[in-house]
């Protein structure tokens, strides 16, 4: 199956196409009808003549309903452009253009509706116009097909080139950290109960499976009841595909568009660091509402460096690394930027030049990358968040080490060893007295990100660890300067092994608590008694 979301401006034939080539009326609403004004999202479906099932996300052309617009273009992985032969290129057309742009969108095609109201000529100028605004995008070299639906000319070619397109799409894989379907309606149905529908991009729901459902609430666990595709009963619905999703655990009044259906492994977050990739920082304001999949959030902007910006949102969402968002000024109702996340649980900036390094640190990262990467980047990374951020974890990838919850990257664990060998070493010379280094000092030597870490940095370290002091056995016998009057303490108990020493004159050889404490560390002397 197949999913394809219609863009362009208002009044250019987005339904009326969709219409000729299923034979469904996209407009849900009797308003919608009548006015003949998309408003709201519509869903479609038919059959191309290869077989192929393709379903449409209509969208609505007036810049009114321009989050309605990018609701249905967030998850849709292919677009139809449409773009009226009489008109031509309109204000309108150049915001979908950018929105496809920043959603990433660079599979589809272009139909020039309403030929029948156009010369050839005129037909032509509006092609050569349309090259030339999407010079550059990822439709850069779509196909374009003529046609007018109310005559039926082109139409015939049109579901060849559709056909064409969709079949050269890349098969989707299976999410290494679950499946997350954007909702775009819910209601109830009687007899039934809670209906949730979405595009699933990528994975697959079964009937019977636990899901999370992520909403402006927080989090709940819900059951799936039962499954349609296109409007047929399903036990199993994958990708891509338009899914109506029945759940059970849930009253519909408490799911909006926005919410999220999860099968598991990505946490919410409402903080994110992004790289702009269409448009420039300097366009993003303090303010922004963020689009993605179908949700329309607020955001604060940080900007980190001329590139990268840390979002904070106004409530959490299940983002991932890779996710596409479009940056929307809440004031002029226009798109100012495309942002790619690269982190979706950064850390925090406290200390004065923090937002320097991190924006050098984003700039250094590959918008790609691979879990052995990252982990080699940051030198130990939680599993969790490698998850969240979207990497595969199923295996530990070559050259990474797994610490309990983390993965330490090989070379850091040993720069850590050598470390902390060092570090007791040094403690050893400056203070011979000095019965070890304490694990709380090891951990702020190493600036290690959890205690739970020190355990394995200890083992292959070659120092030993008792009493929560670490030390280097061969430094045990070496009193430094207490040496000689430790030394005559024991040449007068082998003199007179019953004559204990009184506190003078361990006082006149300037032993006192540490050093004696020292010399029983070392085996030397053994305390009877306190006192």
């Amino acid at each position: 199956m197949f999913v394809v979301a219609t863009a362009g401006h208002v009044d250019h034939g987005k339904s009326t196409l969709v219409k000729a080539l299923t034979g469904m009326e996209p407009d849900r609403w009797a308003d919608e009808r009548r006015r003949g004004l998309t408003i709201d999202l519509g869903f479609v479906w038919t059959s191309l003549p290869s077989g192929r099932e393709v379903g449409f996300v209509d969208v609505p052309g007036h810049e009114r309903f321009g989050a309605n617009m990018l609701a249905g273009l967030g998850p849709a992985p292919a677009v139809c452009f449409v773009v009226a032969a009489d008109e031509g290129w309109r204000e309108q057309s150049a915001d979908h253009r950018d929105a496809v742009a920043a959603f990433g969108i660079d599979r589809g095609l272009i139909v020039v509706t309403r030929c029948d109201r156009a010369t050839d000529e005129r037909v032509a100028e509006v092609i050569e116009r349309i090259r030339r605004e999407f010079a550059g995008t990822g439709l850069g070299g779509a196909p374009v097909v003529a046609v007018s639906a109310v005559a039926g000319t082109g139409m015939d070619e049109l579901r060849v080139a559709l056909d064409e397109v969709l079949g050269d799409a890349p098969a989707p894989t299976a999410p290494a950290d679950g499946v997350r379907l954007w909702i775009d309606r819910a209601f109830t149905i009687t007899g039934a109960g809670t209906v949730v529908t979405g595009t699933l991009a990528a994975g697959s729901l079964t009937v019977g499976d636990g899901v999370e459902l992520f909403g402006r609430n927080g989090s709940e666990a819900v059951i799936v009841r039962g499954l349609q595709c296109h409007g047929r009963t399903v036990a199993a619905a994958g990708p891509v595909s338009r899914v109506a999703v029945n759940l059970r655990g849930v009253s519909h009044d408490r799911i909006h568009r926005g919410d999220v259906l999860s099968t598991g492994g990505v946490g919410p977050t409402a903080v994110v660091d992004v790289r702009c990739v269409a448009g420039t920082t300097s366009d993003v304001g303090e303010w922004v509402t963020v689009h993605v999949g179908t949700a329309a959030v607020p955001a604060r902007v940080r900007p980190l460096g001329e590139e990268h910006l840390r979002l904070r949102l106004a409530r959490e969402l299940p983002l991932r690394r890779g996710d596409r968002l479009v940056l929307r000024d809440p004031g002029a109702h226009r798109i100012v930027a495309g942002a790619v996340v690269l982190d979706a649980t950064p850390p925090a900036l406290s200390r004065r030049g923090d937002a320097v390094r991190r924006a050098d640190e984003l700039a250094s990262r590959a918008e790609g990358g691979s879990a052995a990467g990252e982990v080699e980047r940051a030198g130990a990374v939680r599993r969790e968040r490698l998850a969240a951020s979207g990497y595969p974890i199923a295996e530990v990838p070559g050259g990474v080490d797994e610490v309990g919850d983390w993965w330490v990257a090989h070379e850091q664990l040993q720069a850590w060893q050598l470390r902390l060998r060092g570090a007791v070493s040094d403690l050893h010379q400056r203070d011979p007295l000095a019965a070890g280094l304490s694990y709380g000092a090891a951990v702020d030597v190493l600036e290690l990100p959890d205690r739970a870490l020190l355990a394995t940095v200890v083992a292959g370290a070659g120092v030993h660890a008792e009493r929560g002091l670490l030390f280097l056995p061969e430094h045990r016998g070496d009193l430094g300067p207490a040496e000689h009057a430790v030394a005559e303490v024991e040449r007068r108990l082998r003199e007179q092994p019953f004559a204990a020493p009184e506190a003078d004159d361990l006082g006149a050889l300037g032993l006192g608590v540490r050093e004696l404490a020292a010399a029983q560390r070392a085996g030397r002397l053994l305390r009877v008694a306190d006192g």
